[in-house]
């Protein structure tokens, strides 16, 4: 009889990001499956505040996802037709749209070659009698220089919101993403990917109680159940006015049980990621020089939370292509990504923000043809990025 042939074992398909469920997350969803209330029940608010604890700010409003709460922020502020906001041409394509949602037009500003992130000169050189919020991305969880962008934004008197869908758990001068006093308003997105999931979700941090309120109006169909506030008598106790234009963004009971229960891990989940970080800081240049393969930037008065591991790389340095090497680490079984395509090279973004195409940035064009989101979650291992940096030696071809 022939000797049976063992299949050659087959590595696990690492990709840049992903969820990390255990049990614990699990059982707290069944149990909230087993509750009188799927949606608009206890969960919701609990959610809300162990979120806005754990930021250090007042106030949270959960919604259906990143971008609902990108749109729900700009409708609470009245932005709209007439209006502009600036922001980062390196972000995902929701920080723009919901701008155009409320009828509002884009300005866009260039970036650090380093970080990636919007750069202040930049945002005040676009300030104009129409800005009504800057909106600054922290790109890959590592905070922008957010001081010297909130004092552009009291200096004009525009909103100062934060898109920190990357950042969750990373900190500015000592003090918690979410929780500095001077932003009006500060995103989160909970997709999978991210630092903690509701499977989709999102919210808003604010710190007025009157924004706070009306971002809840606007999350169901801008429905007024208080009768003091009504327009008209209250008929009875079953009343409610629809008072304005809203939307169905609401989170349900299901979604904020899986965040209540990731939430309660969050300070495990981002030293995980900055662990791998540094593993990857340590491997890296082992193997190639530090001027042809760079790990992302770190500053003195922040501390990324790490959503991304985006390095740059001198291509023509090593005879290749980003396409090349994405499709040969693909091969090996290594997801990767690029963070962001600017927004201007979309034909969207292109024709809503003609006026944008002309203007000069030469911090995108030194960031963004260099940069590779490398796998990164809190469930890999140092055997995981010692598997990655060796395929990306291999796709290279550099021997240090």
């Amino acid at each position: 009889m022939a000797a049976l042939v063992k299949p050659a074992l087959v590595a696990p398909h690492l990709p840049y990001g992903r969820q990390t469920i255990d049990e614990s997350d699990i059982e707290a969803v069944v149990e909230a499956l087993r509750a009188p209330m799927l949606t608009c029940g206890p969960l919701v608010a609990k959610f809300e505040k162990a979120l806005a604890d754990y930021v250090g700010a007042p106030y949270a409003t959960a919604c259906s996802s990143g971008t609902a709460a990108l749109h729900l922020i700009y409708a609470a502020l009245n932005i709209g037709p007439g209006d502009e906001i600036i922001t980062t041409p390196l972000t995902f394509s929701a920080t723009a749209h919901a701008a155009y949602y409320v009828g509002a037009t884009v300005r866009i500003a260039d970036v650090d070659p380093r970080t990636g992130n919007m750069t202040p000169a930049s945002v005040e050189a676009l300030v104009t009698e129409k800005t009504r919020a800057i909106v600054a991305v922290h790109l890959g969880g590592l905070p922008v220089d957010l001081a010297e962008i909130q004092a552009i934004a009291k200096k004009h008197g525009v909103f100062m919101i934060e898109d920190a869908c990357h950042a969750l758990g990373a900190t500015y001068r000592g003090v918690k993403t979410g929780g500095s006093p001077d932003s009006d308003a500060v995103i989160f997105s909970f997709h999978p990917v991210k630092h903690i999931t509701t499977g989709e979700g999102g919210a808003i941090v604010a710190r007025s109680p009157q924004l706070k309120a009306r971002l809840e109006k606007l999350r169901q169909h801008g429905i007024e159940r208080d009768a003091a506030n009504f327009e008209n008598d209250a008929e009875g106790p079953w009343a409610y006015e629809v008072q304005e234009l809203g939307f169905n963004y609401r989170l349900p009971d299901i979604n904020c049980a899986l965040g209540i229960s990731q939430l309660a891990k969050i300070d495990d989940l981002v030293e995980a990621r900055r662990e791998l970080a540094a593993e990857y800081r340590r491997q890296l240049p082992m193997v190639f020089s530090e001027d042809a393969v760079k790990a992302p930037a770190e500053l003195a008065d922040r501390e990324s939370a790490y959503h991304l591991f985006a390095i740059a790389v001198d291509w023509q340095r090593f005879g290749t292509t980003r396409a090349q090497v994405v499709k040969q680490l693909a091969s090996a079984g290594i997801g990767t990504q690029v963070h962001y395509i600017p927004l201007l090279k979309h034909p969207l973004h292109a024709a809503r923000c003609a006026d944008e195409t002309a203007r000069a940035r030469p911090g995108v064009d030194h960031y963004f043809p260099q940069t590779l989101s490398l796998p990164l979650f809190p469930t890999m291992t140092a055997a995981d990025v010692t598997r990655v940096v060796d395929e990306l030696h291999r796709a290279l071809g550099e021997i240090k």
